[in-house]
């Protein structure tokens, strides 16, 4: 074997590694949450999977990177992360009047209020506003959701090509077979002017949602009410819809966009 053929195979090998630390570094930032703001090496090792010497070295260039922080029980979120949340949340909050209005439905009607933009096979919620009952439907911002099912999919699908929507259905536990189900749903909804799921995607839990438009008339976003499908019966969801259509109504008028959005 050549010297340059060597080099190149080393070049890969390093490469390979090099993303595969990357990964096992998100792996571990990605243990951070609300709930558990702080974690151990003990609990890094077990859910990672990782060696105790590997985590740790991986630990150490974190904390020197910012991107962690020592405490006393463990590590937290570093200066770092809390730099790129700042320059996160000034791109994406949406804007007050926007979350006027989700909060205004929230209280009326009792349930929770999310705003999702699609972004690849996936659905972002940028905003959200909790119902006031303590049984209720969470999403933070920033979760992530597949396109293959769920109400809000419904809307953010329609205008979808043939290509796109194999590929959304490929990513789905019913593979190609999904194809059909989802193009229906997504005709129904454009018929309706509204797409209604139950227990599509989390069992118990039913959604009505709406579609937002954006400058030039294309959708943009989906303004959605989800909670238990307890209380979801059928004769409220003409009001629901009827309450959100006019909800994003406001919001499109106000001119939505998202950095997110196909429309921003």
């Amino acid at each position: 074997m050549s010297d340059g053929q060597t080099s190149a195979g080393g070049d890969a090998d390093q490469h390979v590694g090099g993303v595969r630390s990357v990964r096992r570094a998100f792996d571990i930032l990605a243990l951070l949450s609300a709930d558990r703001p702080v974690i151990t090496l003990r609990e890094i090792t077990g859910a990672t999977g990782l060696a105790k010497t590997t985590a740790l070295r991986l630990v150490q260039t974190l904390e020197e990177t910012g991107l962690l922080g020592s405490h006393p029980s463990g590590y937290t979120a570093g200066p770092a992360l809390w730099r790129w949340a700042y320059l996160a949340r000034g791109q994406w909050e949406v804007p007050q009047e926007t979350r006027k209005v989700m909060r205004e439905l929230a209280d009326r009607l009792g349930e929770t209020v999310n705003l999702f933009v699609a972004r690849g096979v996936h659905r972002i919620c940028v905003a959200h506003e909790e119902s006031p009952h303590p049984l209720r439907h969470v999403v933070d911002v920033g979760d992530e959701q597949p396109l293959w099912a769920g109400a809000s999919s419904k809307i953010l699908l329609r205008g979808a090509s043939e290509a796109f929507l194999r590929r959304v259905a490929a990513a789905s536990p019913q593979g190609e077979a999904q194809v059909e189900r989802l193009r229906a749903w997504v005709t129904e909804a454009a018929e309706r002017g509204y797409a209604v799921s139950s227990s599509e995607f989390d069992e118990g839990l039913t959604a009505v949602a709406v579609p937002v438009t954006g400058r030039i008339g294309r959708i943009v976003a989906s303004l959605s009410l989800s909670g238990p499908s307890h209380r979801f019966p059928y004769e409220a969801v003409e009001r629901f819809a009827t309450e959100l259509a006019e909800g994003a109504r406001l919001i499109s008028d106000q001119g939505f966009s998202h950095p997110l959005s196909s429309d921003a």
